[in-house]
């Protein structure tokens, strides 16, 4: 099996490599992402700097800016230190719903058919698909962590940051991204167009997306909202990646929240992974 699931997962991504209209949009969308909304979006660029006839110095407009993200935004510097987990994980969302895309293609094309009638486990061609996607996915999350840190007021790590608390962000990253991965990827070996993939991954990614805090904290959500947000992955994810980035060091308190964060995500992966690979199982017969 493990062999089989090598092979598979290489030929899928050769074929990602070798094709440029692939692999740099997904740089650019990084990049779009974190300039549109670190500018847009960001709260500190409304405050005027005349109130009520009374004109703000240059340093103490900074200081207002300065107490808004630390008591709103969990002491970032910036407002993309803030964003930048958030948009890790959304990237992941988005890549994770239509990755399987070209899994669809490959049964319409014959050569998932191939594959079922060749000897090879069904568990192999399921967690090809899954690090196929994962893998990808994993590779503009990298991206966008670089790219966040050499953008004008970009991502600014917390004193302490090190390799532990890299390794720790991308970890949560990783759990999310195979979480995922073996959903859509069990989604895409049921479906038998890409029009009712596309369709789903519509309904699914938006929701995960806006109800958690990749964009804004959850605090300030009415209170129905921000009950579903901490129950959300996304949301455990970027509170894990966030919370290193921004804090570098932790305090017991802070260790204990990553701690119970990754429990969860390791829940969430091991009943997704089972799921999708039984439901996958069940769909992947020959025609």
């Amino acid at each position: 099996m493990f062999g089989d699931t090598v092979a598979l997962t290489a030929r899928a991504l050769r074929k990602w490599v070798r094709n440029p209209a692939a692999v740099l949009p997904g740089l650019f969308t990084s990049v779009f992402y974190l300039a549109l909304f670190g500018s847009s979006f960001n709260p500190t660029s409304l405050i005027p700097s005349n109130i009520a006839g009374f004109q703000l110095s240059v340093s103490q407009l900074a200081q207002i800016k300065s107490s808004i993200l630390a008591q709103t935004f969990g002491g970032a510097s910036t407002y993309i230190t803030y964003l930048t987990a958030g948009i890790i994980c959304l990237i992941l969302v988005f890549n994770m719903a239509f990755g399987g895309i070209d899994l669809v293609l490959d049964r319409q094309l014959g050569y998932l058919n191939t594959l079922l009638t060749s000897p090879i486990t069904r568990a192999s061609i399921f967690f090809s698909g899954v690090i196929q996607n994962m893998v990808k996915a994993m590779v503009l999350a990298v991206l966008t962590f670089v790219i966040a840190l050499v953008l004008p007021n970009g991502l600014v790590l917390g004193p302490g940051f090190g390799v532990v608390d890299l390794l720790g962000a991308f970890a949560a990253f990783s759990l999310f991204a195979f979480a995922l991965s073996c959903a859509f990827t069990a989604l895409a070996f049921s479906v038998k167009s890409i029009d009712s993939l596309v369709a789903i991954a519509n309904f699914v990614t938006f929701p995960l997306i806006f109800m958690s805090s990749a964009l804004f904290p959850s605090s300030g959500f009415p209170s129905w909202l921000s009950a579903v947000s901490q129950v959300n992955p996304v949301t455990k994810a970027i509170e894990i990646a966030r919370l290193l980035m921004v804090k570098g060091t932790l305090t017991a308190s802070q260790t204990t929240t990553v701690a119970w964060d990754f429990a969860y995500l390791v829940a969430f992966a091991v009943v997704l992974a089972t799921v999708g690979y039984l439901a996958a199982k069940r769909v992947l017969k020959a025609d």
